[in-house]
């Protein structure tokens, strides 16, 4: 899985969908699905702080001390190293859990989006890789995440902007599939 497969494109080429290893991606910033405790956990969260080394730990231990004490709340960011990582930078950010039965907080996915990329432009990063936030273990429907993505990436990129690449990087080519069958990016 070194070379990931491109699926699509979208907005002149500006946001690309792949099928591929987000702790792979050669790009200014990858985004971390993390947990709200910044040190680690499973999935895309543990895999980063696997690849990217203990100096992306150590950071997020520093933004617990300094800024963030209850934990990353939900939506919102942080900025660490990408340690060994391709990736110069890592954006932690916390997607909203979806229990059984419970409807999907789309205003706090969207702002997972929004923030990692205004974070970005104010860094003025070029590139940008994203996981498929709160669509795994933390249960948002993976076809009620991607129009919500979409237009959250698209909205962000409308304005002037730094960022000119948006990976979006899935694991599994069933989770790309799902996104590119109920995204709502104006145009290609």
């Amino acid at each position: 899985m070194d070379q990931p497969e491109n699926l699509e494109s979208f907005l002149s080429g500006r946001v690309r969908v792949l099928v591929g290893d987000i702790t792979a991606q050669d790009v200014d910033a990858i985004v971390n699905a993390a947990n709200s405790t910044l040190l680690g956990g499973g999935g895309v969260d543990g895999a980063i702080h696997r690849k990217g080394g203990p100096q992306i730990l150590e950071q997020c231990k520093e933004i617990r001390r300094t800024r963030f004490p209850d934990g990353l709340p939900t939506g919102e960011v942080a900025l660490t190293t990408g340690g060994r990582l391709p990736a110069r930078y890592v954006i932690h950010t916390v997607g909203p859990i979806t229990r059984p039965g419970q409807e999907p907080d789309s205003r706090l996915l969207a702002a997972c989006y929004r923030n990692a990329l205004a974070l970005a432009a104010e860094k003025g990063f070029r590139s940008i890789a994203f996981p498929a936030i709160s669509t795994g273990v933390y249960g948002y429907p993976r076809h009620r995440a991607a129009p919500v993505v979409s237009a959250a990436i698209e909205s962000a990129l409308a304005v002037e902007t730094s960022v000119t690449e948006v990976r979006l990087v899935f694991y599994q080519a069933d989770d790309a599939r799902v996104f590119l069958a109920n995204q709502h990016f104006s145009g290609r």
